[in-house]
């Protein structure tokens, strides 16, 4: 088969690379960097870091708002696609190229697979979460991280061509954590810290980065906590901070982004992690570090029902109080599979190439009929 893939953010360079590995050992795949993260830190190093195949297409759209910024994406995936003419389409996760993916090839009539289906914060004031649905409800093949996104899916009426492969975010983990662990000690010098002497940040959703009440609490709290932290900070939040005029007290390091393998190791190594990103409360849960997620929901309920994770919003006292007694203790059972989801997923393509549409009028039925049998169905336990 022809597979275009699609990314265009870091969280999808990270997901795509397991992914392509597997699938080019039978299928030809064409690479599209939508350039939704274009700069060297937050791109480039990401694809050296990863051994990822250089793009076969960079759409060069860069920053804008939301819609001008998917709309851009459409219009220049779509040439891509009419001249690959593909037999299917790869997006992932949330992000406005999975987006503006799962619409171009919709409109094209191309089979769309979605990797990391079924994810859920319930709350639509996320753009991410608005990304989700509609990818889900477009495409007609899903591959879900955990088995409850496939619950989720299926309160939703989606039940077929659902398969519960695991994360390849943890294939990736499996596969590069011993380079990232060969130049931790290096790294870790040159910032001047010590193994677990330290808590590590990261800061990014559009939801705490454009409210300044919620950046001033996140700060507030950061700012309290007498412990050395590193703060590898998202070019939209360091513009935020100065344009708020927020400040960071002399504890905490204020970094430029770093790469894959660094991230991996400073996470490895941190004490505790405080972020707002999926990716991050992840990798915190495979590295067994413990968490506290700045927001107030979170697609990830496993790793809080299990004790990692805590929801702490960006009440700085509740950052305070959690910082200073929360202390996993329990075992961390396998949610997200066994780092070996990639290879699934291009078995389940290799045996089964999607159809377009296969599925959508089954589970348009599937959906009303439990929708009446049920009524408000509850989330899944």
């Amino acid at each position: 088969m022809k597979i275009v893939s699609v990314v265009g953010a870091r969280p999808e360079f990270i997901q795509a690379a397991p992914v392509s590995f597997a699938l080019r050992r039978e299928h030809r795949e064409v690479l599209v960097h939508t350039g939704q993260h274009y700069d060297d830190a937050m791109s480039r190093v990401f694809f050296e870091d990863l051994n990822l195949p250089a793009p076969d297409y960079h759409l060069g759209v860069g920053s804008g708002p939301h819609g001008r910024q998917t709309g851009e994406m459409m219009a220049r995936l779509e040439e891509v696609l009419l001249r690959e003419r593909p037999d299917l389409v790869i997006v992932r996760g949330d992000t406005n190229s999975t987006l503006a993916g799962a619409l171009a090839a919709a409109k094209l009539h191309i089979p769309l697979v979605h990797i990391e289906a079924g994810e859920r914060s319930f709350n639509k004031f996320m753009p991410e979460e608005i990304n989700r649905l509609v990818a889900d409800r477009l495409a007609d093949l899903h591959f879900c991280i955990t088995r409850r996104a496939v619950k989720h899916l299926a309160r939703e009426g989606i039940t077929e061509g659902v398969f519960f492969v695991g994360d390849v975010m943890l294939d990736a983990v499996r596969i590069y954590l011993p380079r990232a662990m060969e130049r931790a000690l290096d790294l870790l010098g040159r910032l001047h810290v010590e193994p677990r002497s330290y808590l590590l940040v990261t800061v990014h959703r559009a939801g705490n980065t454009d409210n300044p009440q919620r950046l001033a609490g996140i700060l507030s709290g950061l700012n309290a906590i007498p412990e050395p932290i590193l703060f590898p900070v998202h070019p939209r939040t360091r513009q935020a901070i100065a344009r708020y005029g927020l400040q960071a007290g002399p504890h905490i390091r204020m970094l430029e982004p770093v790469g894959y393998l660094d991230m991996l190791a400073l996470e490895a190594h941190a004490r505790m992690i405080l972020t707002d990103s999926g990716g991050v409360q992840r990798e915190a849960y495979f590295l067994g570090v413990p968490c506290l997620t700045l927001r107030e929901e979170t697609e990830l309920m496993e790793t809080v029902e299990v004790g990692w994770n805590r929801l702490v919003g960006t009440d700085p006292r509740r950052i305070l109080e959690e910082w200073q007694f929360f202390r996993p203790a329990g075992p961390r059972p396998p949610l997200f599979g066994d780092g070996h989801a990639a290879e699934r997923i291009a078995a389940i393509l290799g045996q089964s190439p999607p159809r377009f549409g296969q599925h959508y009028r089954r589970s348009e039925t599937i959906g009303r009929l439990v929708q009446e049998a049920m009524g408000r169905i509850p989330l899944p336990s």
